[in-house]
């Protein structure tokens, strides 16, 4: 049994460090742009959206489908980045552990 106590240990280890790598990308910010920057989206390692930048300069009346494909375009960018941080904080948790393609960690 000495052998299950030491897998139940490192399991509660490794849930602790993904409880706090979930902390700690809730606090991370990535910046997702489109239209040479002219329009930004920040947001957290979580994948949350927290803020959205327009430059005036790209506000026209008379094409709003433009400025719509801009704001699509830097959400996912950002949203991109917001994975690619996570899937980089979650290989550090796990310490060099492959995770099966597709894995999802909760509330990330």
């Amino acid at each position: 049994m000495k052998g299950l106590d030491e897998i139940l240990r490192q399991a509660q280890q490794m849930q602790g460090k993904v409880m706090e790598m979930q902390e700690e990308l809730g606090k991370r910010l990535v910046v997702g742009t489109a239209g040479g920057g002219m329009v930004k989206v920040t947001a957290t390692g979580r994948q949350e959206v927290t803020a959205v930048e327009i430059d005036k300069a790209c506000v026209d009346s008379e094409d709003v489908d433009m400025l719509q494909d801009l704001v699509l375009a830097a959400i996912n960018d950002a949203l991109r980045q917001s994975r690619g941080l996570a899937e980089q904080e979650m290989a550090a948790a796990a310490g060099g552990f492959k995770l099966p393609d597709g894995f999802k960690l909760p509330g990330v």
